[in-house]
C-alpha cells in the first residue's frame, strides 16, 4: 500500500524541554493509526506538527511523498482538542466557513455528516453541548479531501452516546486512499478502530506495530497494553 505519512527522527524543543525526542513512524494508506499516551508525553505537538502549524526542531517528515511545509498543509486535515469556532455560528455558518477557507472542502458530504450526526443546520455553536460541538467539528474535519487526518482526543469529555456517534463516523468516512491517526488516552473506546498503535512518552514513541499482531503476541488487549506500560508513569 502507498506510505501516506512518513516521519525520520522528527523532533521539536520549546528551549530547555524537550518535546519531541526523535519521532520514527511510517503509516500506510487505508489504515488508522492510535497514538497513545498520557497527558503532556508529545501527541499533540507531534499532531501540530504534521498539520503545519508548529515547526519541528529537527528531523523531516512527508505526506504522500510531499515534504513538510506549505503544501502539506493542504494534504492535512486537523481537529484540535479544542473548538474554535464562533459561539454565534450555526452549523450551517461553520460549513460556509470552511467551504470558503478550504478548496478541498465537499459541501454535500458535509451535509450528509450534518444529518448522520443528528446535528441541525440552524443550531448554533453557544446552544450545542460539548458532544456536539464535538461531532459538528469532526464533521467540517471529515469533509475536506485530505490524505492524512489527524484527530487529537476526539473522545475527550464527550458522554458515551456521542462517543458512539464519533466512533461510527470515523468507520464511515474511513478511505482506502487515506489514513488516520487518532490521538488518544480512552483507549477502550476506540481501540476497536485502530489497525496500527503507537504508544509516545516523553517525547519518543516506546512500542508500536500492527494491533492484531501486538495483541496476539502480548495476549492483552490494547487498553490492557496501555495500563501495563503507563500504569507507574
Amino acid at each position: 500500500m502507498p506510505v501516506i505519512l512518513e516521519t525520520k527522527d522528527l523532533r521539536k524543543n520549546y528551549f530547555a524541554k524537550a518535546a519531541l525526542r526523535g519521532v520514527n513512524l511510517t503509516l500506510e494508506s487505508g489504515r488508522i493509526l492510535g497514538l497513545m499516551g498520557p497527558n503532556g508525553s508529545g501527541k499533540t505537538t507531534f499532531l501540530k506538527i504534521l498539520a503545519g502549524l508548529q515547526k519541528a526542531s529537527g528531523g523531516e517528515f512527508s505526506v504522500v511523498g510531499v515534504r513538510g511545509g506549505t503544501v502539506t498543509k493542504g494534504l492535512v486535515s486537523f481537529l484540535a482538542d479544542r473548538n474554535d469556532l464562533y459561539p454565534w455560528m450555526r452549523s450551517v455558518d461553520a460549513i460556509d466557513f470552511f467551504d470558503d477557507f478550504f478548496g478541498d472542502f465537499d459541501r454535500a458530504k458535509a451535509m450528509d455528516m450534518l444529518s448522520f450526526m443528528k446535528l441541525s443546520p440552524t443550531a448554533r455553536v453557544k446552544e450545542m453541548s460539548k458532544g456536539m460541538v464535538e461531532k459538528l467539528n469532526l464533521t467540517l474535519a471529515f469533509s475536506r479531501r485530505a490524505k492524512l487526518f489527524l484527530l487529537d482526543e476526539p473522545l475527550g469529555g464527550v458522554d458515551p452516546v456521542a462517543r458512539e456517534r464519533i466512533v461510527s463516523t470515523i468507520i464511515k468516512t474511513w478511505t482506502e486512499d487515506s489514513a488516520i491517526v487518532v490521538s488518544t488516552h480512552l483507549v477502550n473506546d476506540v481501540e476497536r478502530l485502530f489497525n496500527d498503535v503507537a504508544f509516545i512518552d516523553d517525547g519518543q514513541i516506546i512500542l508500536s506495530g500492527d494491533a492484531e499482531t501486538l495483541r496476539s503476541e502480548r495476549g492483552k488487549s490494547i487498553d490492557q497494553l496501555y495500563i501495563e506500560i503507563f500504569s507507574d508513569r
